[in-house]
């Protein structure tokens, strides 16, 4: 059985910089889902960290 009111998850909004509980903005202004506001919260930090590991992996690639 599903849950009839699932929890609608937490959401980065780059357009007015702030955590939001649910999709409240438009989805082209979210990062997200995130399971906790916690880690909505750390959304910028994600993605950063995210783009270097890329950008370095990109790099280790185009070397071989």
């Amino acid at each position: 059985m599903t849950d009839p009111t699932p929890d609608p998850g937490w959401y980065y909004c780059t357009k007015h910089n702030r955590v939001e509980h649910g999709m409240i903005c438009r989805a082209a202004d979210l990062l997200g889902p995130y399971p906790d506001e916690a880690t909505a919260a750390r959304a910028l930090q994600i993605a950063k960290d995210r783009t270097k590991a890329a950008d370095e992996a990109d790099r280790k690639w185009n070397d071989d």
